[in-house]
């Protein structure tokens, strides 16, 4: 997990003393289809979990008179 940090830094390092004409073009391109695609796949998800409720956890059922006594 070392290397992916150092990695990391090294690629922030580089970035940080890129001219912000140049910054701005890179990060948009790497930082916008990245964020896409999280989304995305965090709808896909939520569909999937939206469509599938035997998936979700069961709860438990409570007794009405635990309910009255809370």
């Amino acid at each position: 997990m070392d290397w992916l940090v150092q990695w990391w830094d090294g690629v922030e390092l580089w970035v940080v003393q890129l001219p912000v004409a140049v910054q701005f073009p890179v990060v948009m391109i790497v930082v916008l289809p990245a964020c896409l695609g999280v989304a995305r796949l965090i709808d896909r998800v939520v569909d999937w979990r939206a469509k599938n409720p035997a998936s979700a956890p069961e709860l438990e059922n409570e007794n009405e008179s635990e309910k009255v006594n809370a």
